[in-house]
């Protein structure tokens, strides 16, 4: 009967001069296994595609595409969309598109009355100071976020995330924007205030802004 031990005193199986070359040989096992490095790219690719989730929606057109304005699990999305798919981008579109995909989400029944309803409050805010840009503040974990409608050059208005990194600043997040409704209704209100969206009239008398207002 072969010993469990070796000549070198220790067992057999955890010899590397002993073991080698023999079924024990754990290196020559591992040399042996079949690299699964193929399956990675795959994995990566599938992870940098945008969520392709399609939820009721609304939608207007913008330039080789449209804007769709979303029902998702969790929240709202927008997010521009061409060929059938979800690009990697903040959504654009003319200043006067916003009135007009609410209302569309309202004909087509895309929110809840209550989220519907916000949104459409808060286009109908008092004409303010002009400003070319406007942010509803919030968290993403323990850095600030906003969501900001900015005023472009060539008289559209980009509605996208910033995130604050620390030693670094604020960064567009260059993606479909998902939150709340309530994030987008105190942005769009504090946007129809400054003129950068058109204003309304559309108050709903059941829903008060104030119900959406994020606490400071």
């Amino acid at each position: 009967m072969n010993s469990l031990f070796c000549r070198h005193n220790r067992f057999t199986a955890d010899c590397p001069i002993c073991s080698r070359g023999t079924l024990l040989d754990s290196s020559a096992a591992k040399q042996g296994a079949r690299p699964r490095s193929a399956s990675k790219p795959r994995a990566a690719k599938a992870a940098a595609a945008p969520a392709q989730f399609r939820g009721p929606y609304a939608a207007v057109r913008v330039d080789e595409g449209e804007v769709r304005l979303e029902k998702v699990p969790g929240g709202v999305r927008l997010g521009r969309w061409s060929v059938g798919s979800l690009q990697r981008s903040a959504p654009v579109l003319r200043a006067d598109d916003v009135p007009e995909l609410l209302a569309a989400a309202r004909e087509r029944g895309v929110l809840a009355e209550r989220d519907q309803d916000a949104l459409e409050s808060a286009l109908a805010a008092e004409p303010g100071d002009p400003a070319t840009a406007v942010a509803s503040p919030g968290r993403a974990g323990d850095m600030r976020e906003e969501l900001r409608i900015e005023a472009l050059e060539d008289g559209t208005v980009r509605i996208a995330r910033w995130l604050y990194r620390p030693n670094v600043g604020w960064e567009l997040q260059d993606a479909p924007v998902m939150l709340p409704a309530k994030r987008y209704a105190e942005a769009l209100s504090k946007a129809a205030r400054v003129g950068l969206v058109p204003s309304t009239t559309a108050v709903s008398p059941s829903t008060s802004l104030s119900t959406f207002t994020t606490p400071t």
